[in-house]
C-alpha cells in the first residue's frame, strides 16, 4: 500500500489552522477507516495502525511547531522502539480519533503514547520512542529541540509502566542473534 500522502497533505493544511500547544497536551486527529486501510478480514491492517499513527504524530508536530522547524533546520523524526497493543477492531467505514500525547523526554529520546478511538472504546495503543535527527549528524539532543520550540524546562513524567518498558528494551540484544527467537 502506497503511504497515504493525501490524508497527510489534508492533515497538514488542516492542522495550520488549529492553535499551536504545549508538549503535553494531547492532539486529537479524526480519522474513518477507508477500503486501502483493510485487510482480507475487512478490518483495519495492523500495519495501517502504524502508519495512522505516523498521521497523528505528524498532526502533533505540526500543532507544536516543531514541522516548521524541521523544515528551517533540515532536521527529520525517528522512531526507535515501539510497543503496540490491539484490543478492538476497527472495521472498513467505520469513524474513530488517533490520541497522541508527549509522555516525556530524556536526553535523546521523547516518548510518546498514541491511542485510537472509537467513541468511548480504546482500539490500539502504542507507546513510542522517538527521536529528532539532523542528516548525518545524528540525534539532534531533545533539549536543544525543546529550546527551538519554546519548552526548555519541560520534561513530562513517564509512568511507571513505561519506564519499565524503556528499561527492558535496553536489556534486548542488538544485534539481533540471527537464528534465535
Amino acid at each position: 500500500m502506497v503511504y497515504p500522502v493525501i490524508r497527510a497533505t489534508a492533515l497538514l493544511l488542516r492542522s495550520r489552522r488549529d492553535p499551536e500547544m504545549s508538549p503535553d497536551t494531547t492532539v486529537r486527529t479524526p480519522m474513518t477507516c477507508r477500503p486501502w486501510d483493510v485487510d482480507m478480514f475487512l478490518e483495519m491492517n495492523n500495519g495501517r495502525h502504524l502508519t495512522l499513527f505516523d498521521l497523528g504524530r505528524f498532526d502533533q508536530a505540526v500543532r507544536l511547531g516543531l514541522f516548521q522547524l524541521t523544515r528551517e533546520r533540515g532536521w527529520g523524526f525517528v522512531v526507535g522502539g515501539a510497543s503496540v497493543q490491539y484490543r478492538r477492531r476497527i472495521r472498513a467505514f467505520q469513524r474513530f480519533e488517533i490520541a497522541t500525547r508527549c509522555l516525556a523526554r530524556d536526553d535523546k529520546w521523547f516518548y510518546i503514547e498514541q491511542v485510537t478511538w472509537r467513541r468511548e472504546t480504546a482500539c490500539s495503543a502504542a507507546l513510542l520512542r522517538v527521536a529528532v535527527v539532523a542528516g548525518s549528524r545524528g540525534t539532534v539532543p531533545t533539549q536543544d529541540v525543546a529550546e527551538a520550540m519554546g519548552y526548555p524546562d519541560w520534561h513530562g513524567t513517564l509512568p511507571e509502566w513505561a519506564d519499565r518498558w524503556e528499561s527492558a528494551d535496553r536489556t534486548r540484544p542488538w544485534p539481533p542473534v540471527t537464528g534465535q527467537l
